[in-house]
């Protein structure tokens, strides 16, 4: 089931790229996909049509996590390539990691990433944000803007506006 406001913690083919073989879902409900763990993962067709919810990450990490990431989870020389981070850390790690940012001294420098826990046009969507992450880690999605995806379910907007609250 879709947690959005967690404040706690074959080749697809996409922008014209061929790239790894698409790990396919172990089940789904209301158009999210999830792994074997039950944690949240994309769906690519062989066509190259990925998931609303895979769509929207990308959206969403691009209005928020863009300016220190850098395009496409690649990197910054202020923030690490989330593409490399994403092949070894947890969905929980990179869930309490967003929510309660992480500092790293070292090398005479120090390298913040702010807690976004509160952060509700980051944590209502974190699942969407790590699915899209996870897809470029393992080489699923291409670099920039997925060109067709599922259409949005009712269950994502239902979400979204419980989430959100009133305006």
């Amino acid at each position: 089931m879709r947690t959005l406001c967690a404040f706690a913690v074959a080749f697809a083919f996409t922008t014209g790229a061929a790239h790894a073989v698409n790990k396919k879902p172990a089940s789904s409900q209301d158009g999210e996909y999830f792994n074997a763990n039950g944690d949240p993962t994309y769906n690519i067709s062989k066509d190259g049509k990925v998931d609303w919810y895979t769509y929207s990450g990308f959206l969403r990490y691009s209005a928020e996590c863009l300016r220190c990431h850098g395009p496409d989870g690649l990197g910054s020389s202020y923030a690490p390539n989330l593409t490399d981070v994403l092949k070894t850390m947890s969905y929980q790690k990179f869930m309490a990691t967003v929510a309660q940012g992480k500092r790293n001294l070292g090398g005479g420098e120090e390298l913040v990433m702010p807690s976004l826990g509160a952060d509700r046009n980051v944590m209502c969507f974190i699942n969407d944000i790590y699915t899209y992450l996870k897809a470029r880690s393992d080489g699923a999605l291409g670099r920039g803007r997925p060109t067709d995806h599922e259409p949005k379910p009712k269950a994502w907007t239902d979400a979204e506006d419980a989430c959100m609250g009133p305006e």
